[in-house]
């Protein structure tokens, strides 16, 4: 049966996955598991900063891709850039084309190689061109995107910490969340992420609404076969993998929300 995350498990989401001043107490498994299962409203509180952020520059008289620009920058900075250089790192271990441990410690160095770099590159610029693209369209679908996308990245993480999916490594971060989350409490996070977003989009039409749900289902499968591809790889999960998986799930997320 699914307990309500007590204080603990909010203060480990927000005092891991931001940079908000919350100082996190503990640090066993039954926070984490807390914490993980609270990341989408960490995810929330940085979308909604970043929305903010985009919507003052267009009230300012800025353009769309400049409101954009922000837009990205605020998730960036409110997690000192901690799931972009996961990105990275994940990206030189996967193209490394190397066993596991090598690939581990690949990951593990700070320099980052030429598909970390790829990746950045690519990455950043889909996600500040999809919210050009919907800022374009309207303020509020702009800030719709802002707000889904790093929702859905925060749930990402949610599920790549469910139970069964080991850790790569003994020690980090992604050891002390691997596994955390109950399957069912996943899910039922997964559902309420889902609702809440067709109930955003739903103010702006019933298109919008589905296509807000349909964002978040897109971005955790797309993510999911990221986590699945390195667990095959890695033998599990490492911090940086689940930074790949919070920037691949935003990405997804905004590509969909200005299609169509």
């Amino acid at each position: 049966m699914l307990r309500t995350p007590s204080p603990d498990g909010l203060r480990f989401a927000f005092g891991t996955l931001t940079v908000f001043p919350v100082k996190v107490t503990r640090w066993d498994r039954e926070a984490a598991r807390g914490g993980m299962l609270c990341a989408p409203l960490a995810g929330l509180a940085v979308g909604v900063t970043a929305a903010a952020a985009g919507l003052l520059l267009l009230l300012l008289g800025a353009g769309g891709l400049l409101a954009a620009v922000a837009t990205a920058a605020v998730p960036a900075l409110l997690t000192r850039g901690l799931h972009l250089d996961g990105l990275a790192d994940t990206a030189d271990g996967l193209g490394s084309g190397k066993p596991a441990d090598d690939a581990l410690r690949i990951m593990k160095q700070s320099d980052i190689g030429p598909f970390g770099v790829l990746a950045l590159v690519f990455v950043l610029f889909a996600q500040v061109a999809a919210l050009a693209q919907a800022y374009d369209d309207s303020w509020a679908r702009g800030a719709l995107a802002a707000v889904v996308s790093a929702t859905a990245a925060r749930l990402a993480l949610t599920l790549a910490a469910r139970g069964g999916v080991p850790a790569a490594r003994p020690e980090g971060l992604g050891a002390a969340v691997a596994g955390v989350v109950p399957t069912g409490g996943a899910t039922a996070v997964t559902a309420v992420v889902m609702a809440s977003a067709a109930g955003a989009g739903a103010f702006l039409g019933p298109y919008d609404a589905v296509r807000a749900a349909l964002a978040v289902l897109c971005a955790v499968a797309v993510a999911e076969l990221l986590l699945r591809h390195c667990v095959r790889r890695f033998g599990g999960v490492t911090g940086d993998v689940f930074g790949g998986v919070a920037e691949t799930a935003a990405t997804t997320a905004l590509v969909v929300l200005v299609l169509g």
